[in-house]
């Protein structure tokens, strides 16, 4: 089932791009707090997550930028190609604006810092399924 614009029951199928166990679990456990998200897959680095992706075809993406084997960047680069239709959002400790830019070129919905994700993920999330794009740096 694919999530729609709204609040119409549709389970929204979340993929969780992050090298740092400890941090991916602490993701997965706050977006556990909306009923009508779903994580459907976890990956620890840059090739796996573009395989994944192509794959499972998430509704949405969180991704980190400093992954082993391919960088974030390019990671959303490739998913672009085979899923389309997956929103992305990064999830990074960079925040300057050059590196921003060009993982907002790559066609990603958001950009939150890490820093911010304990008291914004939710917020983010929503945003962004809603369809709207979300920038924090």
């Amino acid at each position: 089932m694919k999530a729609s614009h709204g609040n119409t029951g549709a389970v929204v199928r979340i993929l969780i791009v992050e090298d740092f166990p400890a941090f991916r679990r602490f993701i997965c456990c706050t977006l556990r707090e909306k009923l009508d998200w779903r994580v459907i897959g976890e990956v620890s680095d840059g090739l796996e997550a573009v395989q994944k992706a192509a794959e499972l075809k998430p509704d949405l993406i969180l991704l980190d930028i400093g992954l082993p084997t391919m960088n974030g960047i390019e990671v959303a680069r490739q998913i672009r190609k085979f899923s389309p239709e997956s929103k992305i959002v990064f999830v990074s400790q960079e925040s300057s604006a050059d590196v921003v830019r060009e993982a907002l070129s790559t066609g990603a919905w958001g950009y939150v810092v890490k820093s911010d994700v304990a008291s914004q993920l939710l917020a983010i999330v929503e945003t962004v399924v809603s369809g709207e794009r979300f920038v924090n740096r």
